[in-house]
């Protein structure tokens, strides 16, 4: 099959899949007389397992290992499930710290009068160096509350 059948029996695009084989997550398809790609359906079903891991959010580097070990009959499962405990790991450190934008952000907005004035702590917050900010999400996952700064804005 092309690329194109490929992409929809598979859930991949065709883009991702040139990507793929660029990156070396997949070999490179055979090449059909008139120097079309020509995938099989074991190509179509390494596809699909990609896509749901993709679909899990793995990095390309994480798939690239998970394919190693799906391809590897002799595997012990403690591989496997090494991964997929570092990524959940990682899911929800990265769940944290979303909740903590959304704190930040919702006390911010909470704080904004949301009236014809420009006085606004959403803006004062945005504006000041990073260093000198003590509410805002920060990339090492604390988030802090300037209680005496949204509350000075707001009675102003």
């Amino acid at each position: 099959m092309n690329i194109g059948q490929a992409a929809k029996a598979s859930g991949v695009s065709a883009k991702m899949i040139r990507y793929y084989e660029q990156t070396g997550l997949i070999p490179k398809a055979d090449r059909r007389d008139s120097g079309y790609r020509d995938y099989s359906d074991a190509d179509v079903h390494n596809l699909r397992f990609i896509r749901r891991a993709r679909d899990m959010g793995f990095a390309v580097a994480e798939i690239n290992d998970l394919l190693s070990l799906w391809r590897d009959r002799s595997r012990q499962s403690a591989d496997v499930k090494k991964i997929a405990q570092s990524h959940i790991d990682e899911l929800s450190a990265r769940i944290t710290a979303l909740e903590q934008m959304r704190g930040t952000l919702q006390t911010l907005v909470t704080g904004c009068v949301g009236d014809a004035r420009p006085d606004c702590p959403i803006i004062a917050d945005l504006e000041e160096p990073a260093e000198d900010r003590g509410s805002v999400y920060k990339p090492d996952g604390v988030a802090r509350l300037r209680h005496q700064s949204i509350t000075k804005r707001r009675v102003t």
